[in-house]
């Protein structure tokens, strides 16, 4: 896990994930998304390219995030979700409420 970088010249932030979102690593996840999410950035970039597996308190998490930054009039972006985190957040129908970037192709999900 990366902390929370942002430019100079282009708000916004990004996160680099690079384990498991589940219940056990939720609460140090959402305190920095909610550290981020302070800065009232434009765009907040949650990269997941390192991410394997995310849970359903993860997905509430993002949710909770989500709406944050879109009621301060940023975005959130989950950029190269991997295929299984991508499943995921199909079954949990968020996929349509979560922007997602630089998606492989998973056109057999």
């Amino acid at each position: 896990m990366q902390r929370v970088t942002a430019g100079r010249t282009t708000p916004t932030i990004e996160v680099i994930v690079t384990e498991e979102l589940d219940a056990a690593s939720v609460p140090r996840f959402s305190t920095l998304l909610h550290e981020a999410a302070d800065l009232h950035p434009e765009h907040l970039v949650v990269d997941l390219a390192g991410c394997p597996f995310v849970d359903a308190a993860a997905i509430g998490m993002l949710l909770d995030v989500h709406r944050r930054v879109w009621s301060d009039g940023g975005r959130l972006t989950l950029r190269a979700p991997l295929p299984r985190v991508v499943r995921t957040l199909r079954l949990a129908r968020v996929d349509h409420v979560l922007q997602l970037s630089d998606i492989p192709d998973i056109s057999d999900l």
